[in-house]
């Protein structure tokens, strides 16, 4: 039986996996401490909503990710009450911080454009 820090190597290679596109590893980063919605991530990738979505629903479906409709709008979160939440962690602490993504969408006012 697995005790609850531990996870298998099929899962670690599927999250990994996950996490091994830059656009991915950055929004987990983002929402292991802020709350965004698509629109926020289409501002600071550059990227066109449907791929920022598709990046999501892959994120939601291993459950990394959470949404919470507000609303008419979903906000995305990292979901801390997974079971491969530590295993993530881990590698999220490694990382730099990648709050100024979000002070330059203030700075230029587009923070949260959906709401």
């Amino acid at each position: 039986m697995l005790q609850a820090t531990e996870i298998t190597i099929d899962k670690a290679a599927l999250i990994l996996k996950l996490l091994g596109d830059k656009t991915r590893l950055t929004m987990v980063k983002i929402l292991d401490h802020h709350d965004c919605c698509v629109c926020e991530f289409v501002e600071i990738f550059k990227a066109s909503q449907p791929s920022i979505s598709q990046h999501l629903r892959k994120l939601r479906d291993v459950g990394l990710v959470k949404e919470e409709r507000r609303g008419q709008w979903i906000f995305y979160s990292i979901n801390k009450n997974n079971e491969h939440y530590p295993f993530v962690e881990q590698i999220l602490h490694q990382l730099p911080n990648q709050d100024h993504k979000l002070k330059e969408l203030e700075d230029q006012g587009t923070r949260i454009t959906c709401c």
